[in-house]
């Protein structure tokens, strides 16, 4: 199934978080669509949520072929499942990368190989399948090492290590107690990078990719980068501290020549630590960021579907508009459940003040674990909500995104207060 560059299109994006709010926000902004669904969605995209899981691959597959739908697929597990070869198996069109493709997300083995074997710049690393043999390695480096689960953990499962205690606890974690279940089967063990991280995201067709803008992701759950790893606790867009001429240079050393190796079609997402010996890659992403994705996506001035759908057709050659982005900055504050990272999480508390929050000039809230009830929004997940906002400084954009997390409660809600406050990143 392909669509006209005349036609309306009826689009079905998968997922529930707030990176899929943040993009039916901007899809919603395209003169190109029809009609949006979203499946399963949350309660801040309750008008056009449909009830379908987004691991139930035949009901999606069946929506969008009776829907005439182009799909979009936001979330991960779908892409590591093969829903995009699903979709494509049908004749049906959508945009994220193949399962093969995913597998630079979805197997950190996979991806730390590819990159040794492309000569793509990224820390020396070691890959374990025993608890032993990786804890006779930590031992004999003295726990200053990374360890990261090899499967997918939702952004939990990375232990950056500092001692033998902390590297003995993680390889527990991992093999021992099962935390991770099957993603933990094996491990990766990295050598610890000095410098600062940036997230670099890019829209890829296969061949070319285009630039979509940084970002400086806060994964710690407390103020001052400490606390556990968690899916993402507030970001910043544009990273501070990396020019035009590194993002040339991630563009041209990394991400090209990944996309064109794997023939990668989607959102790139490079994680990137900057050392005294230039940019190292950490990690792939075979899609958007969350909550990286609240803060880029408001910064985008172009139709958004308009570039989807030419990848799905022509490719990002075929376009002749540019891809630009505001030069304000964009900051998001994720706020969030008592509990979270862990699973003892406690959930299903009226939240109030979201509406006078969005009544605030230039901010957005952005909806991840959310349910809507009788006319009333209870907490549904870890992540809550995301608070966005944008300014001249990023000083100004941060102040106005804690100004609607002010506005905003529920019971045991907490979120960092740092975030974006530090001029330097």
């Amino acid at each position: 199934m392909s669509f006209s560059a005349s036609s309306k299109v009826n689009v079905l994006l998968v997922g529930s978080g707030g990176r899929e709010h943040a993009l039916a926000w901007k899809l919603l902004q395209s003169p190109k669509l029809g009609g949006l669904f979203v499946a399963p969605g949350n309660a801040g995209t309750f008008d056009y949520n449909v009830p379908i899981s987004q691991t139930d691959y035949r009901a999606l597959v069946e929506f969008a072929k009776r829907n005439s739908c182009f799909t979009i697929i936001g979330p991960e597990l779908p892409l590591h499942e093969g829903l995009v070869d699903q979709l494509s198996s049908e004749g049906l069109s959508s945009f994220g990368p193949m399962r093969n493709s995913a597998r630079i997300e979805t197997s950190k083995s996979f991806a730390k190989n590819f990159m040794k074997i492309n000569h793509i710049p990224t820390a020396e690393f070691r890959i374990f399948e025993d608890h032993s043999q990786a804890l006779d390695y930590v031992l004999s480096i003295g726990g200053n090492a990374v360890v990261k689960v090899n499967g997918l953990a939702s952004g939990k499962g990375v232990f950056v290590c500092s001692n033998i205690d902390e590297a003995t606890n993680a390889l527990k974690s991992i093999f021992i107690e099962r935390d991770f279940g099957h993603a933990g089967s094996s491990v990766v063990i990295e050598e610890k990078l000095s410098g600062f991280e940036v997230s670099l995201f890019a829209l890829c067709d296969g061949k070319v990719a285009r630039f979509l803008g940084t970002a400086m992701d806060h994964k710690r759950l407390l103020d001052g980068d400490r606390g556990p790893n968690t899916g993402g606790m507030g970001a910043f867009s544009p990273a501070v501290k990396f020019d035009r001429s590194q993002i040339d240079l991630v563009m041209r050393k990394i991400v090209e020549p990944t996309v064109k190796i794997i023939g990668f079609k989607g959102f790139l997402y490079v994680g990137l630590m900057i050392t005294s010996d230039g940019p190292k890659v950490l990690e792939y992403n075979a899609r958007l960021g969350d909550p990286e994705a609240q803060c880029i996506l408001p910064r985008v001035k172009f139709d958004i579907l308009d570039r989807l759908l030419a990848i799905d057709k022509e490719g990002l050659q075929s376009l002749d508009e540019p891809f630009t982005l505001s030069e304000e900055y964009s900051c998001c504050i994720t706020m969030c459940s008592q509990g979270y990272p862990t699973k003892a999480l406690e959930t299903g508390f009226e939240i109030a003040g979201i509406a006078d929050a969005q009544r605030l000039d230039r901010v957005n809230v952005f909806h991840s674990g959310t349910k809507f009830n009788e006319g009333k929004i209870f907490t549904a997940g870890g992540r809550v909500i995301t608070v966005n906002a944008t300014g001249l400084t990023l000083r100004e954009a941060s102040e106005r995104a804690y100004a609607g997390v002010r506005l905003i409660s529920w019971k045991g809600e907490n979120h960092r207060t740092d975030i974006g406050r530090d001029p330097n990143g």
